[in-house]
């Protein structure tokens, strides 16, 4: 398996990832147009040339990023492929010089087993909610704040 930043040719199955997860509401749908705008945040795993996992690290300010649209094939998944991308993600904003990365997802026990810590959404700046307001579950969000400090 191959962790690597994503490419254009790479947005439809990373499209495809997130519509499985977001049908089943265990994550936020993105629009093929977001996806294509964002393909710069992207990484993605990649199996005999098949993407299979991917997620994105967004820089929200100069001492905050979060990962989003994280998701790995249900084939796939169980084999360390999430864990690995949220290490290149840490290692990214490591590299960035960013002292703190923040997801919000319906997982969260997933991202305290990658280190993450319970935080209250309030306690994050307003920036992060820009995006929500166009949400179809604002203001009645179910996700929960998860942080890691570098």
């Amino acid at each position: 398996m191959n962790i690597r930043k994503a490419r254009i040719a790479d947005m439809e199955s990373v499209h495809s990832l997130i519509t499985y997860y977001a049908d089943r509401g265990l994550m936020l749908a993105r629009s093929r147009s977001a996806l294509y705008e964002a393909v710069r945040e992207f990484t993605v795993a990649e199996e005999n040339g098949q993407v299979i996992g991917a997620g994105s690290l967004h820089i929200i300010w100069e001492d905050l990023a979060e990962i989003r649209a994280l998701a790995v094939n249900p084939r796939y998944t169980r084999r360390g492929i999430g864990r690995r991308l949220v290490q290149s993600f840490l290692e990214e904003a490591r590299e960035l010089g960013l002292p703190r990365v923040f997801a919000l997802t319906y997982q969260a026990g997933f991202f305290i087993k990658c280190g993450f810590q319970p935080i209250a959404k309030e306690k994050l700046p307003q920036k992060v909610w820009k995006e929500c307001i166009n949400c179809p579950k604002f203001p009645s969000c179910e996700e929960e704040a998860v942080i890691f400090e570098l």
